[in-house]
């Protein structure tokens, strides 16, 4: 053969190679994935007083590197999302967060159609997407919208199309049922209560929103309501059997690969037709297997749930004995979770603890807004009498005004408002006044200008669960109590006091008790 038939041999040799190669190859994998972040929660306590939230009492917008960098579930969305190096990350414009918290009332429709109006303008504005993640609560209340959280799955569907992923996170305080996700394709809802894993939730989100837009997973999802509703007071997961569930949830997920599975506890201070317990499954293309981890887990929610719901916590006035025979006994700090207060302005406990004559309490925190505007009104000054009837104004459930008497310790900004105040009273008691509901979940939120944590024995924080984090699992208090009110009203164990009208109360247990 001659050097140019051998030079052109080679020559198709190596085109047949590389064809060959090329053919050979798997598809190729889409080096840049785009997607959505989308931030709308709101815990909304219908029963609460004080008008509609409307669209100027959100605070916070953010978008862009904002919204990206704002923590939590976003934050773990984020991190793992970036960490894959192949998703690029759009920050929707988004609401913050409601003034007053969970104890604001209904969510005017109109406040939803605005925000839902700016949310839908920035995905349009970023089609086409491949990917929208959402942080969601799951316990939004709106007029005229009975389920929230899936109306805004479905219009955010209407604008992408049929295909894109949706997934969510929720915090297990949510009320859904299955029409959330007959429009998104995923939810992750945190596990414990205290929520420590916020984050964690958002990561397994970021994962499996990718391996939908990889194509190699195809959800097959199931949801239960087993007809239990029950006050969040009853929902820690530090206790069986709320424990157990969490417990079976993710014993489910250890034995199969690629399972998913939500337990709602719900949210019984929103009216609305989805709350209470929900179970949500999601398997890869598997439905049976989805029905059959839904059927258990639902199942194991009804055998417990007179565990679950009775539980028994001391009215005022027997905590107030109490924390004396534990002062008494050097059983100290003694906290106090102050949990049916919502609107937070009831006096009952203040009133049972001062009537002890017991000292060094410091209580955290009674809303009087009024009380400070008064303050503010006047210039009011650190060393300044202080005398003012505080709390006791929204309702029966908050009992009547406590006339306090004393010193100003600090007037100014805490804790994201103008102004709060901290009066001093004799026997080193101090009752922090704030402008609306504030719960304090650390002994270190205490801790500011002249103000030491550590130089009180009693703490009296409105907080149901979450205080936990640092009062008792650091082991910080010696004695925790949980105290109940007197009345059947909004913020108790006692529900069916409450006047639901988009639920059959009746037909879910306790008040069944079926």
């Amino acid at each position: 053969m001659s050097t140019s038939s051998l030079k052109n041999h080679s020559i198709v040799s190596f085109i047949i190679l590389a064809i060959c190669l090329v053919s050979c190859q798997p598809a190729a994998q889409k080096s840049d994935f785009k997607v959505a972040v989308v931030r709308y929660m709101h815990e909304t306590c219908t029963f609460c007083p004080g008008g509609d939230t409307q669209t100027e009492d959100w605070r916070g917008l953010a978008g862009g590197e904002d919204l990206l960098n704002s923590g939590g579930y976003i934050g773990g969305f984020v991190k793992r999302a970036r960490d894959y190096g192949d998703i690029s990350l759009i920050g929707v414009r988004s609401p913050g967060g409601v003034f007053g918290g969970s104890s604001r009332s209904w969510n005017s429709e109109e406040s939803f159609d605005h925000f839902m109006g700016m949310i839908l303008e920035d995905i349009n504005a970023n089609m086409p997407l491949d990917g929208v993640y959402l942080a969601l609560h799951g316990a939004m209340a709106t007029r005229n919208i009975p389920r929230p959280e899936a109306e805004i799955a479905k219009r955010i569907r209407e604008v992408v199309g049929p295909d894109v992923p949706i997934v969510a996170t929720f915090d297990l305080h949510g009320n859904e049922d299955e029409e959330f996700l007959q429009w998104a394709d995923g939810a992750f809802t945190t596990k414990r209560y205290p929520h420590y894993d916020a984050y964690l939730q958002g990561e397994r989100a970021a994962h499996y929103m990718r391996n939908m837009m990889l194509g190699t997973y195809k959800p097959a999802k199931a949801t239960r309501k087993p007809g239990i509703i029950s006050a969040t007071v009853a929902q820690w997961t530090g206790q069986s059997p709320s424990m157990d569930l969490m417990e079976r949830a993710r014993r489910w997920e250890s034995r199969h690969p690629d399972v998913f599975v939500n337990v709602f506890f719900g949210f019984p201070w929103s009216d609305v037709p989805d709350v209470g317990t929900t179970i949500q499954v999601m398997t890869n293309g598997d439905q049976k297997l989805a029905d059959s981890i839904a059927d258990d887990v639902n199942e194991f929610a009804w055998r417990t749930r007179k565990e679950f719901v009775d539980r028994d916590y001391p009215m005022p006035d027997v905590a107030a004995n109490r924390t004396v025979e534990a002062v008494r006994k050097g059983e100290v700090p003694v906290v106090l979770g102050n949990y049916s207060d919502r609107p937070g302005d009831a006096t009952w406990i203040l009133k049972a603890l001062m009537s002890k004559n017991l000292e060094n309490i410091i209580y955290s925190a009674l809303r009087d807004e009024k009380v400070l505007d008064s303050l503010a009104k006047t210039n009011a000054q650190v060393g300044d009498s202080f005398d003012f009837e505080v709390g006791g104004f929204t309702g029966p459930q908050a009992g009547t005004p406590i006339r306090l008497k004393g010193t100003i310790k600090y007037f100014g900004p805490r804790w994201g408002y103008d102004n709060i105040a901290a009066v001093e009273l004799p026997g080193n008691n101090l009752v922090i006044v704030v402008p609306a509901y504030e719960q304090i979940i650390y002994p270190s939120q205490l801790t500011f200008d002249t103000i030491n944590a550590d130089d009180y024995e009693i703490f009296v924080v409105n907080s149901r669960v979450h205080f936990r984090r640092g009062f008792d699992e650091t082991g910080y208090a010696k004695t925790i109590m949980v105290v109940d009110a007197p009345g059947p009203w909004f913020g108790t164990t006692r529900l069916n006091a409450l006047d639901y009208q988009n639920v059959d109360i009746q037909s879910l247990y306790p008040y069944n008790r079926k």
